[in-house]
């Protein structure tokens, strides 16, 4: 392996044997049966890349994808089936945290014993002990054991661990955002400092911005295959298409092209995979919302006098997708169908976070459009055209359409959660909103 080379992972496979029922298991485990009693799953299916000493790397991908089956073979905690890993570099990796954390051992006891797992000698954690102590601000609960320790107190340890044992290689899986806000903008500074000092960070999370902000390049796992890897902006328009079914290898192959005339990792305004985030979907006569990600179990309840039949949200270029970039314009669209006259309805729209707090929404009525009554079997598409102020993070879409009928108000059609709407940005901000301030220093 090349000296600039920290990870190198080469046509690594990872198969699991599942069994219809225990008994075949052991039938076969005895050796008592001729025929193959299991179906292959592979985790993992030839898999190969590449991680550059100083470089921050991002693996993103559906769940089941294999990322974090990946990380625990390159940490070491799975052997793969086939194929092989090379790692130049001592590893620290926040793959579950507190593992290897003995319930019956005192923190600071297990400070020592998840030290000496990594490879640490006493003399060097006693050098770093003060600094994991800061770090994880759990006072005088650092004498206790640990299964005494609230949820966020364990995990506080188990990354003060973790990023403080100062190693060539961090691995973290979905590891930042944990505890109370303030414990994790300490968490994002180490990590900074990380990059900073030139280390080899190799990070998986579905907080695409964060993906977006901090990596060098990203590869993009689907079904345990690699699919392309690339820039951030690429990989992310790609991912995009992934989480809806919605790409073929012209985009795999365009994507590929794109992330080599330009890498900067950045969601930036670039033209590089410009015209695979520019494909609108058009469906070929299927409904715009078969192109979402939508819920299984969305609530809805009306008369449905005036009936949602479609709807989508699109990004600045046209494409249907659930993830849209925060500062850039975006609509929402729905179609309705009315099954009796109704004078006066109303078409709305409203984002609430994963607490179910409406965050934001809007109307025909408040925004002064003027609708004209509609009879029995007339269609409108109603479209929500606004920029996206909100901050990074994962809400909910809800629509609705309400009106008068019979001179009462009446409620037609409401779908609460329908989808969900992830929003990224490589620009953070305090709260729910970002207000594009422009600061000046004098």
């Amino acid at each position: 392996m090349a000296e600039d080379i920290a990870i190198s992972v080469n046509d690594v496979s990872k198969m699991y044997k599942l069994y219809d029922n225990p008994m075949d298991r052991l039938k076969e485990s005895l050796g008592l049966s001729r025929k193959k009693k299991y179906k292959e799953h592979y985790a993992l299916n030839h898999v190969s890349f590449q991680v550059h000493k100083g470089e921050t790397v991002g693996i993103i991908g559906t769940n089941g994808s294999g990322k974090s089956t990946i990380l625990k073979i390159i940490t070491g905690v799975l052997s793969p089936t086939g194929g092989e890993v090379s790692v130049n570099g001592r590893i620290s990796a926040l793959l579950e945290l507190g593992a290897g954390f003995n319930g019956e051992y005192s923190g600071l006891e297990n400070v020592y014993l998840n030290g000496s797992m990594i490879g640490f000698s006493r003399e060097e954690i006693d050098a770093k002990l003060q600094s994991i102590l800061d770090f994880a601000d759990i006072g005088e609960f650092i004498h206790q054991p640990v299964k005494t320790y609230s949820s966020g107190m364990f995990v506080r340890l188990a990354f003060a661990v973790a990023i403080n044992i100062d190693p060539e290689i961090l691995i973290v899986d979905e590891a930042l955002s944990v505890g109370d806000v303030f414990f994790q903008a300490k968490c994002y500074r180490k990590f900074e400092e990380f990059k900073e000092m030139g280390k080899t960070i190799l990070f998986v999370s579905h907080d695409l911005s964060s993906i977006g902000k901090y990596c060098d390049r990203v590869v993009l796992l689907n079904k345990g295959e690699k699919l392309a890897e690339g820039g951030a902006k690429e990989m992310v328009n790609l991912y995009r298409r992934v989480l809806v079914n919605q790409y073929d290898d012209a985009d795999l192959e365009e994507g590929a092209e794109n992330a080599e005339a330009g890498q900067d990792g950045q969601l930036t305004d670039g033209t590089a995979g410009e015209n695979v985030s520019k494909k609108e979907h058009a469906g070929g006569g299927r409904a715009m919302k078969d192109s979402l990600n939508l819920n299984p179990k969305v609530l809805e309840y009306g008369s449905k006098l005036g009936e949602i039949v479609d709807f989508a949200i699109r990004d600045d270029t046209g494409m249907i997708t659930n993830v849209i970039e925060k500062g850039k314009e975006f609509s929402v669209q729905m179609k309705v169908r009315f099954q009796a006259d109704v004078n006066d309805p109303i078409f709305a729209f409203t984002l609430k976070d994963l607490k179910g707090t409406e965050i934001t929404g809007t109307n025909t009525m408040y925004e002064h459009t003027p609708v004209k009554p509609q009879k029995a079997g007339d269609v409108r598409e109603i479209t929500f055209k606004q920029i996206m102020p909100l901050e990074a993070g994962e809400y909910m879409l809800c629509l609705g359409c309400t009106g008068y009928k019979d001179g009462d108000f009446t409620v037609f059609h409401r779908l609460y959660d329908v989808c969900n709407l992830t929003v990224i940005t490589d620009k953070k901000a305090v709260g729910y909103f970002d207000m594009f301030s422009k600061v000046s220093v004098k």
